[in-house]
Protein backbone atom coordinates (compact mmCIF):
# COMPACT_ATOMS: atom_id res chain seq x y z
CA UNK A 1 0.00 0.00 0.00
CA UNK A 2 1.24 3.69 -0.41
CA UNK A 3 2.83 4.95 2.60
CA UNK A 4 2.28 8.31 3.87
CA UNK A 5 3.89 11.15 2.57
CA UNK A 6 5.53 13.12 4.99
CA UNK A 7 3.63 15.81 4.44
CA UNK A 8 0.56 14.35 5.77
CA UNK A 9 2.27 13.12 9.00
CA UNK A 10 1.84 16.39 10.84
CA UNK A 11 -1.66 15.19 11.55
CA UNK A 12 -0.94 11.86 12.77
CA UNK A 13 -1.06 11.63 16.88
CA UNK A 14 -0.47 8.56 18.90
CA UNK A 15 -3.50 7.22 20.01
CA UNK A 16 -3.04 7.77 24.01
CA UNK A 17 -5.71 4.59 25.21
CA UNK A 18 -4.52 5.71 28.92
CA UNK A 19 -6.18 8.56 28.56
CA UNK A 20 -9.52 6.81 27.91
CA UNK A 21 -11.67 6.86 31.29
CA UNK A 22 -13.63 4.49 32.44
CA UNK A 23 -16.96 6.78 31.93
CA UNK A 24 -15.33 7.44 28.00
CA UNK A 25 -15.99 3.31 27.51
CA UNK A 26 -18.91 3.65 29.50
CA UNK A 27 -20.29 6.34 27.18
CA UNK A 28 -18.91 4.10 23.93
CA UNK A 29 -20.45 0.72 25.04
CA UNK A 30 -23.93 2.67 26.23
CA UNK A 31 -23.60 4.53 22.23
CA UNK A 32 -22.56 0.90 20.18
CA UNK A 33 -25.31 -0.97 22.49
CA UNK A 34 -28.08 1.07 21.35
CA UNK A 35 -26.99 1.65 17.53
CA UNK A 36 -26.46 -2.02 16.71
CA UNK A 37 -29.98 -2.90 18.22
CA UNK A 38 -31.84 -0.30 16.21
CA UNK A 39 -29.06 -0.57 12.96
CA UNK A 40 -29.56 -3.63 12.70
CA UNK A 41 -33.05 -3.35 11.29
CA UNK A 42 -32.54 0.11 9.78
CA UNK A 43 -29.00 0.44 8.45
CA UNK A 44 -27.36 -1.36 5.13
CA UNK A 45 -27.38 -4.59 5.33
CA UNK A 46 -23.08 -4.38 5.65
CA UNK A 47 -23.20 -2.25 8.85
CA UNK A 48 -23.38 -4.97 11.40
CA UNK A 49 -20.97 -7.46 9.54
CA UNK A 50 -18.70 -4.33 9.04
CA UNK A 51 -18.68 -3.87 12.76
CA UNK A 52 -17.47 -7.48 12.93
CA UNK A 53 -15.13 -7.62 9.80
CA UNK A 54 -13.29 -4.15 11.04
CA UNK A 55 -12.70 -5.40 14.85
CA UNK A 56 -15.04 -2.91 16.58
CA UNK A 57 -15.78 -3.95 19.76
CA UNK A 58 -19.19 -3.05 21.81
CA UNK A 59 -17.71 -2.65 25.05
CA UNK A 60 -14.26 -1.10 24.66
CA UNK A 61 -13.22 1.81 22.44
CA UNK A 62 -10.90 0.47 19.45
CA UNK A 63 -7.37 0.66 19.02
CA UNK A 64 -6.87 2.13 15.90
CA UNK A 65 -3.90 0.06 15.17
CA UNK A 66 -6.21 -2.92 15.04
CA UNK A 67 -9.18 -1.25 12.94
CA UNK A 68 -6.22 -0.70 10.49
CA UNK A 69 -5.15 -4.21 10.78
CA UNK A 70 -8.91 -5.48 10.35
CA UNK A 71 -9.45 -2.77 7.60
CA UNK A 72 -6.48 -3.49 5.22
CA UNK A 73 -7.90 -6.52 4.18
CA UNK A 74 -9.88 -4.00 2.01
CA UNK A 75 -7.66 -1.94 0.74
CA UNK A 76 -7.24 0.70 3.61
CA UNK A 77 -5.91 1.61 6.53
CA UNK A 78 -6.39 3.51 9.89
CA UNK A 79 -4.57 6.45 11.51
CA UNK A 80 -5.38 8.60 14.48
CA UNK A 81 -5.77 12.08 13.83
CA UNK A 82 -6.90 14.12 16.69
CA UNK A 83 -9.99 16.51 16.03
CA UNK A 84 -10.92 18.10 12.90
CA UNK A 85 -8.36 18.15 9.97
CA UNK A 86 -8.34 20.55 7.35
CA UNK A 87 -10.44 19.04 4.42
CA UNK A 88 -7.78 19.45 1.93
CA UNK A 89 -5.54 16.97 4.28
CA UNK A 90 -8.57 15.04 4.71
CA UNK A 91 -9.20 14.30 1.09
CA UNK A 92 -5.78 13.45 0.39
CA UNK A 93 -5.21 10.91 2.99
CA UNK A 94 -8.54 8.84 1.67
CA UNK A 95 -7.29 9.50 -1.85
CA UNK A 96 -4.41 7.54 -0.79
CA UNK A 97 -6.15 5.16 1.07
CA UNK A 98 -6.04 5.86 4.85
CA UNK A 99 -9.17 6.59 6.78
CA UNK A 100 -8.46 9.29 9.75
CA UNK A 101 -10.15 8.30 13.02
CA UNK A 102 -10.12 11.48 15.50
CA UNK A 103 -8.95 9.79 18.56
CA UNK A 104 -10.61 11.76 20.73
CA UNK A 105 -13.84 10.24 22.28
CA UNK A 106 -17.03 12.50 23.04
CA UNK A 107 -18.26 13.58 26.58
CA UNK A 108 -21.32 12.04 28.41
CA UNK A 109 -22.82 14.86 28.09
CA UNK A 110 -22.57 14.93 24.21
CA UNK A 111 -23.63 10.73 24.34
CA UNK A 112 -26.18 11.59 21.35
CA UNK A 113 -24.42 14.11 19.51
CA UNK A 114 -20.75 15.62 19.06
CA UNK A 115 -20.26 18.65 16.62
CA UNK A 116 -16.61 17.50 16.98
CA UNK A 117 -15.28 14.56 15.18
CA UNK A 118 -14.73 11.82 17.53
CA UNK A 119 -13.77 8.03 17.66
CA UNK A 120 -17.51 6.66 17.47
CA UNK A 121 -18.56 8.79 13.89
CA UNK A 122 -15.38 7.95 12.45
CA UNK A 123 -14.76 4.20 13.40
CA UNK A 124 -18.17 3.06 14.30
CA UNK A 125 -19.51 5.50 11.32
CA UNK A 126 -17.11 5.24 8.44
CA UNK A 127 -14.90 2.25 9.00
CA UNK A 128 -17.87 -0.31 9.12
CA UNK A 129 -19.19 0.31 5.60
CA UNK A 130 -15.74 0.25 3.52
CA UNK A 131 -16.58 -3.89 3.65
CA UNK A 132 -19.04 -2.63 0.93
CA UNK A 133 -16.41 -2.63 -2.26
CA UNK A 134 -18.24 -0.47 -3.97
CA UNK A 135 -18.95 1.95 -1.14
CA UNK A 136 -14.77 2.20 -0.87
CA UNK A 137 -14.57 2.55 -4.41
CA UNK A 138 -16.88 5.33 -4.34
CA UNK A 139 -15.19 7.02 -1.24
CA UNK A 140 -11.34 6.63 -2.97
CA UNK A 141 -12.95 8.38 -6.19
CA UNK A 142 -14.58 11.14 -4.14
CA UNK A 143 -11.79 11.87 -2.19
CA UNK A 144 -9.52 12.32 -5.68
CA UNK A 145 -12.17 14.74 -6.79
CA UNK A 146 -12.45 16.28 -4.27
CA UNK A 147 -8.85 16.86 -3.28
CA UNK A 148 -8.94 18.85 -7.08
CA UNK A 149 -11.71 21.45 -5.85
CA UNK A 150 -10.78 25.06 -5.20
CA UNK A 151 -11.57 26.05 -1.77
CA UNK A 152 -12.48 30.09 -0.99
CA UNK A 153 -10.62 32.03 1.40
CA UNK A 154 -14.09 31.99 2.75
CA UNK A 155 -14.28 28.48 2.90
CA UNK A 156 -11.48 28.28 4.95
CA UNK A 157 -12.87 31.13 7.71
CA UNK A 158 -15.92 29.42 7.70
CA UNK A 159 -14.08 26.15 8.70
CA UNK A 160 -12.27 27.60 10.70
CA UNK A 161 -15.12 29.32 12.90
CA UNK A 162 -17.28 25.76 12.93
CA UNK A 163 -13.67 24.05 14.57
CA UNK A 164 -13.35 26.39 16.81
CA UNK A 165 -16.74 26.28 17.88
CA UNK A 166 -17.27 22.37 17.81
CA UNK A 167 -14.21 22.42 20.25
CA UNK A 168 -15.62 24.49 22.51
CA UNK A 169 -18.94 22.67 23.16
CA UNK A 170 -16.91 19.74 23.48
CA UNK A 171 -14.53 20.76 26.14
CA UNK A 172 -16.39 20.33 29.23
CA UNK A 173 -14.18 23.90 30.74
CA UNK A 174 -16.07 25.67 28.13
CA UNK A 175 -17.75 28.84 29.37
CA UNK A 176 -21.27 29.72 27.67
CA UNK A 177 -20.03 33.21 27.27
CA UNK A 178 -17.32 31.51 25.12
CA UNK A 179 -19.72 30.01 23.41
CA UNK A 180 -22.15 32.33 22.41
CA UNK A 181 -19.18 34.32 20.90
CA UNK A 182 -17.93 31.46 18.88
CA UNK A 183 -21.63 31.15 17.58
CA UNK A 184 -21.84 34.58 16.73
CA UNK A 185 -18.66 34.48 14.74
CA UNK A 186 -19.36 31.56 12.76
CA UNK A 187 -22.89 33.18 11.47
CA UNK A 188 -20.71 36.46 10.47
CA UNK A 189 -18.80 34.50 8.77
CA UNK A 190 -21.42 32.68 7.11
CA UNK A 191 -23.44 35.42 6.30
CA UNK A 192 -20.28 36.98 4.57
CA UNK A 193 -19.79 34.21 2.29
CA UNK A 194 -20.21 35.62 -1.53
CA UNK A 195 -20.30 32.66 -3.77
CA UNK A 196 -20.46 29.02 -3.63
CA UNK A 197 -16.88 26.96 -4.10
CA UNK A 198 -16.08 24.03 -5.85
CA UNK A 199 -15.09 22.59 -2.41
CA UNK A 200 -18.58 23.60 -0.29
CA UNK A 201 -20.05 21.66 -3.37
CA UNK A 202 -18.19 18.93 -2.90
CA UNK A 203 -18.89 19.21 1.31
CA UNK A 204 -22.30 19.21 0.56
CA UNK A 205 -22.04 16.08 -1.59
CA UNK A 206 -19.96 14.16 0.95
CA UNK A 207 -22.83 15.52 3.85
CA UNK A 208 -25.76 14.22 1.54
CA UNK A 209 -23.65 11.03 0.49
CA UNK A 210 -21.27 9.75 3.39
CA UNK A 211 -22.24 11.74 6.01
CA UNK A 212 -25.86 11.80 5.94
CA UNK A 213 -26.70 9.07 3.05
CA UNK A 214 -29.65 6.85 2.91
CA UNK A 215 -30.00 4.16 0.38
CA UNK A 216 -32.55 2.14 -1.52
CA UNK A 217 -36.09 3.61 -2.11
CA UNK A 218 -37.59 6.09 -1.70
CA UNK A 219 -40.10 4.66 0.66
CA UNK A 220 -38.41 1.94 2.26
CA UNK A 221 -34.39 3.51 2.76
CA UNK A 222 -32.01 1.97 4.66
CA UNK A 223 -28.84 4.19 6.20
CA UNK A 224 -25.71 4.34 5.58
CA UNK A 225 -24.35 7.91 6.08
CA UNK A 226 -21.48 7.88 9.22
CA UNK A 227 -23.29 10.99 10.48
CA UNK A 228 -26.40 9.26 11.13
CA UNK A 229 -24.73 5.44 11.71
CA UNK A 230 -22.69 7.15 14.81
CA UNK A 231 -25.83 9.11 16.20
CA UNK A 232 -28.81 6.80 18.27
CA UNK A 233 -31.21 10.16 18.03
CA UNK A 234 -30.58 10.95 14.33
CA UNK A 235 -30.82 7.49 12.72
CA UNK A 236 -33.93 7.37 14.51
CA UNK A 237 -35.50 10.90 13.52
CA UNK A 238 -33.85 10.77 9.86
CA UNK A 239 -36.10 8.11 8.76
CA UNK A 240 -39.45 9.83 9.91
CA UNK A 241 -41.96 10.34 7.61
CA UNK A 242 -41.27 14.80 8.11
CA UNK A 243 -37.65 14.20 6.56
CA UNK A 244 -38.29 14.69 2.89
CA UNK A 245 -36.72 11.87 1.32
CA UNK A 246 -35.44 13.08 -2.31
CA UNK A 247 -33.47 11.04 -5.26
CA UNK A 248 -29.80 11.51 -4.79
CA UNK A 249 -28.44 13.41 -8.18
CA UNK A 250 -26.20 16.11 -9.01
CA UNK A 251 -28.74 18.83 -7.46
CA UNK A 252 -28.03 17.56 -4.04
CA UNK A 253 -24.87 19.92 -3.87
CA UNK A 254 -27.47 22.81 -4.43
CA UNK A 255 -29.07 21.97 -1.00
CA UNK A 256 -26.85 23.77 1.96
CA UNK A 257 -27.04 21.91 5.29
CA UNK A 258 -26.50 23.22 9.33
CA UNK A 259 -24.78 21.20 11.33
CA UNK A 260 -26.37 22.38 14.54
CA UNK A 261 -29.92 21.15 13.41
CA UNK A 262 -31.97 18.09 12.23
CA UNK A 263 -31.51 17.88 8.06
CA UNK A 264 -35.30 18.90 6.97
CA UNK A 265 -34.52 16.64 3.66
CA UNK A 266 -32.08 13.62 2.86
CA UNK A 267 -31.21 11.84 -0.37
CA UNK A 268 -31.45 8.60 -1.16
CA UNK A 269 -28.91 6.36 -3.59
CA UNK A 270 -30.49 3.24 -5.06
CA UNK A 271 -27.19 1.96 -4.85
CA UNK A 272 -23.41 2.77 -4.33
CA UNK A 273 -22.54 2.00 -7.63
CA UNK A 274 -25.21 5.43 -8.05
CA UNK A 275 -22.92 7.54 -6.25
CA UNK A 276 -19.74 7.19 -8.61
CA UNK A 277 -22.38 8.12 -11.36
CA UNK A 278 -23.55 11.52 -9.82
CA UNK A 279 -19.66 12.19 -8.76
CA UNK A 280 -18.76 11.68 -12.17
CA UNK A 281 -21.57 14.38 -13.50
CA UNK A 282 -20.09 16.89 -10.22
CA UNK A 283 -16.80 16.74 -11.74
CA UNK A 284 -17.35 17.13 -15.43
CA UNK A 285 -18.40 20.95 -14.33
CA UNK A 286 -15.35 21.14 -12.07
CA UNK A 287 -12.43 23.66 -13.27
CA UNK A 288 -9.49 20.57 -13.12
CA UNK A 289 -11.59 19.36 -16.15
CA UNK A 290 -12.49 22.43 -17.90
CA UNK A 291 -9.62 24.55 -17.59
CA UNK A 292 -9.93 27.86 -19.19
CA UNK A 293 -11.19 30.53 -18.73
CA UNK A 294 -13.89 29.32 -16.19
CA UNK A 295 -11.42 27.61 -14.21
CA UNK A 296 -9.60 30.90 -14.19
CA UNK A 297 -12.09 32.70 -12.72
CA UNK A 298 -12.49 30.26 -10.25
CA UNK A 299 -9.24 30.59 -9.05
CA UNK A 300 -8.82 34.41 -8.99
CA UNK A 301 -12.30 34.47 -7.46
CA UNK A 302 -10.53 31.90 -4.52
CA UNK A 303 -7.88 33.65 -3.73
CA UNK A 304 -6.13 30.79 -2.17
CA UNK A 305 -3.45 29.00 -3.58
CA UNK A 306 -4.16 26.76 -7.07
CA UNK A 307 -2.66 25.32 -9.46
CA UNK A 308 -2.80 26.34 -13.35
CA UNK A 309 -1.91 23.30 -15.68
CA UNK A 310 -0.98 24.42 -19.44
CA UNK A 311 -1.66 22.80 -22.29
CA UNK A 312 2.54 21.84 -22.20
CA UNK A 313 2.06 19.88 -18.36
CA UNK A 314 3.19 22.72 -16.91
CA UNK A 315 1.78 23.16 -13.66
CA UNK A 316 2.10 26.95 -11.99
CA UNK A 317 1.21 26.86 -8.19
CA UNK A 318 -0.09 29.98 -6.53
CA UNK A 319 -2.76 32.56 -6.12
CA UNK A 320 -3.87 33.71 -9.12
CA UNK A 321 -4.51 37.35 -8.85
CA UNK A 322 -4.78 38.69 -12.63
CA UNK A 323 -5.37 36.86 -16.02
CA UNK A 324 -5.57 39.33 -19.17
CA UNK A 325 -7.94 37.55 -21.83
CA UNK A 326 -6.20 37.98 -25.49
CA UNK A 327 -7.89 39.83 -27.76
CA UNK A 328 -11.34 39.02 -29.34
CA UNK A 329 -11.21 36.39 -31.86
CA UNK A 330 -7.69 36.03 -31.79
CA UNK A 331 -7.81 32.42 -30.76
CA UNK A 332 -10.11 29.80 -30.77
CA UNK A 333 -12.80 29.53 -27.68
CA UNK A 334 -10.95 28.19 -24.64
CA UNK A 335 -7.78 29.64 -24.65
CA UNK A 336 -8.71 33.30 -24.99
CA UNK A 337 -5.38 33.98 -22.18
CA UNK A 338 -2.67 36.18 -23.05
CA UNK A 339 -1.11 36.75 -19.18
CA UNK A 340 -1.64 34.98 -16.20
CA UNK A 341 0.02 36.49 -13.01
CA UNK A 342 -0.13 35.56 -9.95
CA UNK A 343 1.04 36.87 -6.27
CA UNK A 344 3.06 35.62 -3.64
CA UNK A 345 5.03 32.49 -3.36
CA UNK A 346 4.77 30.53 -6.66
CA UNK A 347 6.06 27.23 -7.80
CA UNK A 348 6.64 25.80 -11.22
CA UNK A 349 6.33 21.78 -11.97
CA UNK A 350 5.65 19.20 -13.77
CA UNK A 351 3.65 16.08 -13.00
CA UNK A 352 3.49 16.97 -9.88
CA UNK A 353 6.99 17.98 -9.09
CA UNK A 354 8.84 21.19 -8.91
CA UNK A 355 11.39 22.18 -11.72
CA UNK A 356 14.78 22.36 -10.61
CA UNK A 357 14.96 26.29 -9.28
CA UNK A 358 11.54 26.90 -9.69
CA UNK A 359 10.61 26.85 -6.25
CA UNK A 360 9.24 29.50 -4.10
CA UNK A 361 12.26 30.88 -3.23
CA UNK A 362 13.09 31.58 -6.56
CA UNK A 363 9.34 32.78 -7.14
CA UNK A 364 8.66 34.45 -3.55
CA UNK A 365 7.10 37.48 -4.68
CA UNK A 366 5.19 36.04 -7.36
CA UNK A 367 4.95 34.90 -11.34
CA UNK A 368 3.51 36.12 -14.33
CA UNK A 369 3.79 34.86 -17.79
CA UNK A 370 2.12 35.04 -21.28
CA UNK A 371 0.46 32.14 -22.96
CA UNK A 372 -0.86 31.57 -26.18
CA UNK A 373 0.19 31.37 -29.76
CA UNK A 374 3.23 32.77 -31.26
CA UNK A 375 2.74 35.35 -34.47
CA UNK A 376 2.72 33.23 -37.91
CA UNK A 377 2.17 29.71 -35.71
CA UNK A 378 -1.23 29.08 -34.99
CA UNK A 379 -1.98 25.67 -33.89
CA UNK A 380 1.60 25.17 -32.62
CA UNK A 381 2.57 25.22 -29.02
CA UNK A 382 5.97 26.45 -28.19
CA UNK A 383 5.93 23.64 -26.29
CA UNK A 384 6.61 21.39 -29.24
CA UNK A 385 9.74 23.14 -30.03
CA UNK A 386 12.94 21.40 -30.11
CA UNK A 387 16.04 23.19 -30.27
CA UNK A 388 16.14 23.33 -33.97
CA UNK A 389 13.13 24.63 -34.25
CA UNK A 390 14.05 27.50 -31.35
CA UNK A 391 16.63 27.80 -33.16
CA UNK A 392 14.61 29.24 -36.25
CA UNK A 393 12.64 31.90 -33.65
CA UNK A 394 16.15 32.84 -32.95
CA UNK A 395 15.99 31.71 -29.46
CA UNK A 396 19.47 30.54 -29.02
CA UNK A 397 21.57 30.29 -25.67
CA UNK A 398 22.80 33.46 -24.53
CA UNK A 399 21.79 35.65 -27.97
CA UNK A 400 18.89 38.15 -27.78
CA UNK A 401 15.58 37.00 -29.31
CA UNK A 402 12.22 37.99 -29.55
CA UNK A 403 8.77 37.08 -29.26
CA UNK A 404 5.50 38.17 -30.29
CA UNK A 405 2.08 36.27 -29.45
CA UNK A 406 -0.50 36.44 -31.54
CA UNK A 407 -2.46 38.07 -28.22
CA UNK A 408 0.17 41.37 -28.98
CA UNK A 409 2.15 39.78 -25.94
CA UNK A 410 6.18 40.75 -27.09
CA UNK A 411 9.12 38.69 -24.80
CA UNK A 412 12.43 40.20 -25.05
CA UNK A 413 15.56 40.04 -23.69
CA UNK A 414 18.96 37.35 -23.82
CA UNK A 415 18.20 33.84 -23.65
CA UNK A 416 19.61 32.10 -20.19
CA UNK A 417 18.02 28.75 -20.78
CA UNK A 418 15.05 26.62 -20.52
CA UNK A 419 13.81 23.12 -19.33
CA UNK A 420 11.67 20.52 -20.78
CA UNK A 421 9.79 17.65 -19.72
CA UNK A 422 11.11 14.11 -19.55
CA UNK A 423 9.30 13.65 -22.91
CA UNK A 424 10.85 16.67 -24.41
CA UNK A 425 8.16 19.67 -24.52
CA UNK A 426 9.62 22.64 -23.59
CA UNK A 427 8.18 24.14 -19.99
CA UNK A 428 9.99 27.00 -19.22
CA UNK A 429 12.19 29.41 -21.36
CA UNK A 430 14.91 31.63 -19.02
CA UNK A 431 15.63 35.45 -20.48
CA UNK A 432 18.14 38.13 -18.66
CA UNK A 433 17.31 41.83 -19.57
CA UNK A 434 14.31 41.06 -20.37
CA UNK A 435 11.18 43.42 -21.00
CA UNK A 436 7.32 41.93 -21.63
CA UNK A 437 4.81 44.01 -22.89
CA UNK A 438 1.42 43.97 -24.31
CA UNK A 439 -0.16 46.30 -25.44
CA UNK A 440 0.42 49.71 -23.51
CA UNK A 441 1.32 47.73 -20.41
CA UNK A 442 4.91 46.79 -19.50
CA UNK A 443 4.43 43.70 -17.38
CA UNK A 444 8.07 42.66 -16.97
CA UNK A 445 11.09 45.11 -16.84
CA UNK A 446 14.88 44.20 -17.22
CA UNK A 447 15.57 45.41 -13.63
CA UNK A 448 13.72 42.88 -12.08
CA UNK A 449 15.74 40.19 -12.72
CA UNK A 450 15.74 36.61 -14.55
CA UNK A 451 12.23 36.53 -16.29
CA UNK A 452 10.78 32.33 -16.25
CA UNK A 453 8.40 32.65 -18.97
CA UNK A 454 6.26 29.93 -18.72
CA UNK A 455 5.68 27.87 -22.07
CA UNK A 456 1.77 26.88 -23.00
CA UNK A 457 -1.03 27.43 -25.53
CA UNK A 458 -4.09 27.12 -23.18
CA UNK A 459 -4.98 26.71 -20.02
CA UNK A 460 -6.59 22.87 -19.58
CA UNK A 461 -6.35 22.39 -15.68
CA UNK A 462 -6.56 24.71 -12.89
CA UNK A 463 -7.48 22.94 -9.47
CA UNK A 464 -6.82 23.23 -5.94
CA UNK A 465 -3.68 23.60 -3.59
CA UNK A 466 -0.55 23.75 -5.32
CA UNK A 467 0.83 20.87 -7.82
CA UNK A 468 3.77 19.68 -5.21
CA UNK A 469 2.85 19.94 -1.42
CA UNK A 470 5.62 19.18 -0.27
CA UNK A 471 7.94 21.26 -1.94
CA UNK A 472 5.68 24.36 -2.03
CA UNK A 473 5.23 24.13 1.82
CA UNK A 474 2.42 25.06 4.23
CA UNK A 475 -0.40 26.48 2.67
CA UNK A 476 -3.24 28.00 4.71
CA UNK A 477 -6.02 25.17 4.14
CA UNK A 478 -3.24 22.46 5.31
CA UNK A 479 -2.46 23.78 9.06
CA UNK A 480 -2.54 21.22 11.82
CA UNK A 481 -3.94 21.70 15.61
CA UNK A 482 -4.16 19.69 17.93
CA UNK A 483 -7.25 18.97 20.57
CA UNK A 484 -5.89 19.92 24.35
CA UNK A 485 -6.00 17.22 26.18
CA UNK A 486 -8.83 17.42 28.94
CA UNK A 487 -7.88 18.59 32.81
CA UNK A 488 -10.31 16.51 35.64
CA UNK A 489 -11.28 17.68 38.88
CA UNK A 490 -10.68 15.54 41.76
CA UNK A 491 -14.48 14.37 42.03
CA UNK A 492 -14.23 13.65 38.54
CA UNK A 493 -11.79 11.32 38.76
CA UNK A 494 -13.30 9.61 41.97
CA UNK A 495 -16.34 9.00 38.98
CA UNK A 496 -14.11 7.50 37.41
CA UNK A 497 -12.93 4.77 40.10
CA UNK A 498 -16.89 4.06 40.55
CA UNK A 499 -17.01 3.46 36.42
CA UNK A 500 -13.69 1.53 36.64
CA UNK A 501 -15.33 -0.63 39.17
CA UNK A 502 -17.90 -1.65 37.54
CA UNK A 503 -16.47 -1.89 34.14
CA UNK A 504 -14.07 -4.50 36.25
CA UNK A 505 -17.24 -6.64 37.08
CA UNK A 506 -19.02 -6.59 33.20
CA UNK A 507 -15.50 -7.30 31.95
CA UNK A 508 -15.02 -10.38 34.35
CA UNK A 509 -14.65 -13.77 32.71
CA UNK A 510 -16.20 -15.79 35.30
CA UNK A 511 -17.35 -14.58 38.40
CA UNK A 512 -18.75 -16.42 41.59
CA UNK A 513 -22.98 -14.66 42.08
CA UNK A 514 -22.79 -14.60 45.59
CA UNK A 515 -19.35 -12.32 45.15
CA UNK A 516 -20.94 -10.18 42.12
CA UNK A 517 -24.27 -9.68 44.67
CA UNK A 518 -21.99 -7.90 47.09
CA UNK A 519 -19.77 -6.27 45.21
CA UNK A 520 -22.25 -5.01 42.95
CA UNK A 521 -24.42 -4.21 46.16
CA UNK A 522 -20.98 -2.20 47.26
CA UNK A 523 -20.88 -0.16 44.44
CA UNK A 524 -24.35 1.22 44.18
CA UNK A 525 -24.33 2.38 47.71
CA UNK A 526 -20.81 4.46 46.43
CA UNK A 527 -22.72 5.42 44.00
CA UNK A 528 -25.82 6.44 45.49
CA UNK A 529 -23.72 7.99 48.11
CA UNK A 530 -21.11 10.02 45.91
CA UNK A 531 -22.83 10.15 42.53
CA UNK A 532 -26.77 9.89 42.84
CA UNK A 533 -27.12 11.91 39.37
CA UNK A 534 -24.44 9.33 37.69
CA UNK A 535 -27.84 7.84 35.72
CA UNK A 536 -25.41 5.73 33.15
CA UNK A 537 -23.78 4.22 36.72
CA UNK A 538 -26.99 3.14 37.75
CA UNK A 539 -28.03 1.83 34.02
CA UNK A 540 -24.50 -0.35 33.83
CA UNK A 541 -25.49 -1.67 37.36
CA UNK A 542 -29.09 -2.97 36.70
CA UNK A 543 -27.32 -4.50 33.68
CA UNK A 544 -24.94 -6.15 36.07
CA UNK A 545 -27.92 -7.57 37.70
CA UNK A 546 -29.21 -9.72 35.11
CA UNK A 547 -26.45 -11.92 35.69
CA UNK A 548 -27.82 -12.59 39.39
CA UNK A 549 -29.76 -15.79 39.52
CA UNK A 550 -32.62 -13.90 41.44
CA UNK A 551 -33.74 -9.80 41.58
CA UNK A 552 -31.23 -7.83 44.14
CA UNK A 553 -33.48 -6.27 46.86
CA UNK A 554 -32.23 -2.96 45.22
CA UNK A 555 -32.80 -3.80 41.36
CA UNK A 556 -36.28 -2.20 41.39
CA UNK A 557 -35.59 1.07 43.53
CA UNK A 558 -32.51 1.84 41.24
CA UNK A 559 -35.09 1.62 38.10
CA UNK A 560 -37.53 3.94 39.47
CA UNK A 561 -34.72 6.29 40.47
CA UNK A 562 -33.55 6.38 36.93
CA UNK A 563 -37.56 6.88 35.79
CA UNK A 564 -37.49 9.91 38.59
CA UNK A 565 -34.34 10.97 36.68
CA UNK A 566 -35.93 10.72 33.59
CA UNK A 567 -39.02 12.55 34.54
CA UNK A 568 -37.44 15.94 35.79
CA UNK A 569 -34.58 15.98 33.08
CA UNK A 570 -35.84 16.14 29.34
CA UNK A 571 -32.75 15.47 27.63
CA UNK A 572 -32.42 12.62 29.56
CA UNK A 573 -35.73 10.76 29.35
CA UNK A 574 -34.82 9.38 25.75
CA UNK A 575 -31.20 8.07 26.51
CA UNK A 576 -32.68 6.65 29.87
CA UNK A 577 -35.87 5.26 28.39
CA UNK A 578 -33.76 3.77 25.94
CA UNK A 579 -31.24 2.33 27.85
CA UNK A 580 -33.76 0.86 30.07
CA UNK A 581 -35.22 -1.46 27.19
CA UNK A 582 -31.39 -3.03 26.72
CA UNK A 583 -31.06 -3.77 30.30
CA UNK A 584 -31.43 -7.45 29.66
CA UNK A 585 -30.09 -7.76 25.90
CA UNK A 586 -26.79 -9.54 26.44
CA UNK A 587 -23.93 -7.95 24.42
Amino acid sequence: MTELPSHLKRYVVTQDYSRYTPVDHAVWRYILRQLRSYLSQHAHPCYLDGLKKTGISIDRIPSIADISQHIEKFGWRAIPVSGFIPPAAFMELQALGFLPIASDMRTLQHMMYTPAPDIVHEAAGHAPILVDPDFAAYLKAYAQVARKAIISHQDMAQYDAIRVLSDLKEHPASTPAQIQVAEQHLNEVTRGITHISEAARLGRMNWWTAEYGLIGSLEDPRIFGAGLLSSVGEARGCLRPEVKKLPLTIACVDYAYDITEPQPQLFVTPSFENLQAVLEELADTMAFRMGGTSGLEKAQTAQTVNTVELDSGLQIGGKLVRWIPAHSGAQPSGHRVAYLQFEGPTQLAFGGHELAGQGVKHHALGFGTPIGFLQGHAGNSLANFDDHALGTLGVRMGQPARLMFESGAVVEGRVQGWLRSPNGRLLVLSFQECTVTLGDKILFQPEWGTFDMGVGANVVSVYGGPPDRESYGLTADFEARRVPPKIYSATETRTFEIYKILQDLREASATDATRLASTLTQALETVEREAPHEWLLKLEALELAERLPSPPPWQARVRQDLENIAESNAELRAPIEDGLRLVSVVS
